[in-house]
């Protein structure tokens, strides 16, 4: 994908040690356990710790009986992923609402940084911009009888993501107290978290619960304060806040924080709870967290304040009533798999990641790493959106999908000056796209300069919206205009040849280990579409098409060895690649389509991608190819490699490589989601919508295949043949 070939080894570093290391906030080690006897899975070594599971009845994290109905129920099978303590490392997992994320960890109250997905750093010289990681107003310390429960305490625990509702639910016990919280992003309130914690006690206790925001440490102007406000109607909510500045003081951020809780809970000062439990008693309270910065807000202070006092209003159960109610929502797009179980959970936590790294209206796209971290990749914009996670989201949900292109839209400004500065005419899109669309890019990477492609990338997301919605005002208002700018930049970015073809020289393509090459076949092939794709939006607005537009397209050179394999680009002689770049010409893109280049195409790369430090989406690719070509055990096996060595304890994290540890990759999540949708599903997008091929199959161990889209559902049932 991106510049990976350069900083992959401190990537994996960083985040390794991220994952391990035993700070009092940061989560440490276990895995998770089958509850399902019926289930049987492969596993690859890597995640031989790693254990799936669709809750039953009886996995209950504390052994007591009577606590049994307070944890996953067998009804939620294939919803449910379980954890419970092991020796292995431990990669949190984000709750996400498409505007903040965090992460949650294994030890008591262990939220990680807050990614503010609107909200970004400046870049300046030596760095480039970054998604800002905001305050956290959740900062939650426990106290009984007067000590710090720490993880020492902890007797006994588990964990569970309930991705129906969206709450991470973390469960421990310890000598005086058990504890149970859960964590949401609150889909209805898009800057809010919101911790519910119960406490039980064993014995007669006191408790303290403190809140302490967190604050990153390279804010500056920081400021802790509280405040007491008596509403209109005489109520008094007590809210905590504090606030800090970047971009060097011209930015700043807010967070407000309350607590939901009623007697026996004394509020003693703002963010701090004392509650007397005898025993066998329980509490339940909740706190509630908001962020906000000038990104979105004038003046974030007082907004932040204002959206705190609202959840207070609207009460606990109402809020998670609200939140359930839109993830409901969200689900109507989902994929039920019969006959795999543990493939049924991958795929919903794939979607359930997705879902959580965007909303509908908010113009703008998704980081390879979404919002669940800031990582290597600072919260850019790749190609990996319009490629990767859009094709899912376009057919599940199109109103979230042209929230992906809105960024684009709005960044055509940007794209169009960054052509002019390169000496074309048109619009160039960035490598790595900031918040307004401007190329960001670090200066030490060539993809930057050299990877031209996503131009084209872009233009083919365009089109498909058009073929999956026909929303024709839409192309005419800012479909129509996006493709005529990217048009016109290839028609400048070509080269002519003497004998009536044309070439594309000095880019690099999906293979990054290629660099300032000639005639890449993905390129070449996705400015193929999209040159095709621009003059049938003209004819569709009524608009001539430029001529040269299509002769363009049929010249592009796309070469080949003398055995007909593909060539990858003029100079490719067999060396190993990153990723899978001209089987692209099978799919995603359609223009190879005999079955004997096919296989042979897919014969030769599959044993040159770097097994080591290459993405996990090139085996995406191979697995709809062979699907749609009726071979069900090899597109099985290409689906698996796909992902599961990727995957990190304890819930499945998606991590980049296979020797990575920097989850949740939403890129692999999307590329995952098309084997399954547009491979063993046969879905295609056309000009008449989305369609069904008859002659993909269901891999080994499926029975039934639905895709539920708002258009509805399409069904794959395993042959009988």
């Amino acid at each position: 994908m991106i510049r990976r070939g350069i900083i992959l080894w401190l990537a994996a570093l960083i985040s390794t040690a991220a994952a391990v290391q035993a700070g009092a906030r940061t989560p440490a080690a276990h895995g998770r356990e089958r509850v399902s006897v019926t289930e049987s899975r492969e596993r690859v070594s890597v995640t031989a710790d790693r254990e799936r599971f669709a809750a039953a009845s009886d996995a209950t994290p504390i052994a007591a009986a009577e606590e049994r109905e307070r944890t996953p129920a067998a009804c939620d099978e294939g919803w449910i992923l379980l954890s419970r303590d092991t020796a292995a490392a431990y990669y949190p997992v984000a709750v996400a609402n498409g505007e903040v994320g965090m992460t949650v960890g294994r030890d008591p109250f262990a939220f990680g940084p807050v990614v503010l997905g609107a909200a970004y750093e400046a870049g300046s010289h030596g760095s480039v911009c970054r998604v800002l990681e905001g305050i956290n107003p959740l900062g939650l310390e426990l106290e009984v009888d007067g000590r710090r429960v720490e993880a020492a305490d902890v007797r006994s625990r588990a964990q569970w993501i309930d991705l129906r509702r969206a709450v991470h639910t973390t469960r421990f016990e310890t000598e005086q107290v058990t504890v149970q919280y859960a964590v949401r992003a609150l889909r209805n309130m898009p800057c809010a978290l919101m911790a519910e914690v119960e406490v039980t006690a064993a014995h007669d206790v006191e408790l303290r619960l403190v809140n302490r925001h967190m604050i990153p440490a390279d804010f500056a102007d920081t400021v802790h304060f509280a405040r007491t406000v008596f509403c209109d109607d005489g109520r008094r909510i007590v809210a905590t806040g504090s606030s800090g500045s970047y971009n060097g003081g011209c930015d700043h951020v807010a967070a407000s924080s309350t607590f939901l809780c009623e007697a026996p809970c004394v509020q003693v000062r703002p963010g701090e709870m004392c509650i007397a439990l005898r025993r066998g008693e329980r509490v339940t309270l909740a706190l509630v967290g908001t962020v906000c910065t000038t990104a979105s807000f004038a003046d974030p202070w007082n907004e932040a304040e204002r959206q705190a006092i609202y959840a207070a209003r609207e009460g606990r159960a109402a809020l998670v009533a609200a939140h359930e109610r839109l993830w409901a929502e969200l689900w109507r797009g989902d994929i039920v798999i019969g006959g795999d179980p543990g493939a049924q959970l991958d795929v919903r936590f794939a979607l359930y990641n997705l879902y959580g790294s965007i909303r509908e209206g908010s113009r703008r796209s998704i980081p390879p790493m979404g919002l669940s971290a800031r990582g290597v990749y600072n919260g850019h914009i790749f190609w990996d959106a319009e490629l990767w996670m859009y094709p899912p989201l376009l057919v599940l949900h199109p109103e979230l999908a042209r929230g992906m292109l809105d960024y684009r839209v709005d960044g055509l400004p940007a794209a169009r000056r960054r052509a002019y500065v390169h000496g074309y005419r048109g619009a160039m899109f960035p490598w790595e796209g900031d918040d307004r669309g401007e190329e960001c890019t670090p200066t030490f990477a060539l993809t930057g300069p050299l990877e031209h492609h996503v131009t084209a990338d872009v233009a083919i997301a365009c089109w498909n919206y058009y073929c999956v919605t026909h929303d024709l005002s839409w192309l005419r208002r800012e479909g129509w205009p996006l493709l005529r700018e990217v048009a016109r930049f290839w028609c400048d970015r070509v080269t002519p040849n003497g004998d009536g073809s044309y070439s594309i020289r000095n880019v690099i393509g999906a293979n990054e280990y290629a660099v300032g090459v000639t005639d890449n076949a993905f390129t070449n092939g996705a400015v193929r579409r999209a040159l095709e794709y621009a003059a049938a939006a003209a004819e569709l607005c009524g608009e001539e098409p430029d001529s040269l537009w299509r002769r363009i397209a049929a010249g592009l050179r796309i070469l080949r060895f003398d055995d007909g394999v593909t060539r990858e680009h003029a100079a490719y002689a067999g060396e190993q690649i990153k990723q899978a770049d001209a089987n692209l010409l099978g799919y995603p893109l359609g223009i190879v389509t005999d079955r004997e280049t096919l296989l042979r195409d897919l014969a030769y790369y599959e044993h040159r991608i770097d097994p080591q430090n290459g993405p996990a989406m090139s085996y995406s690719v191979f697995a709809v190819q062979y699907a749609r070509l009726g071979m069900a055990e090899r597109a099985a096996e290409m689906f698996r490699r796909a992902y599961r060595p990727n995957l990190r304890p304890p819930f499945g994290a998606f991590a980049e490589t296979s020797t990575s540890g920097n989850p949740y990759f939403m890129t692999g999540a999307g590329g995952l989601l098309q084997a399954v949708m547009f491979g063993f599903g046969g879905l295609e997008i056309t000009p008449d919508g989305v369609v069904q091929l008859e002659e993909a199959v269901l891999p080994p161990g499926w029975t039934r295949l639905e895709i539920r889209t708002p258009r509805g559902t399409f069904i794959k049932v395993k042959s009988e043949r």
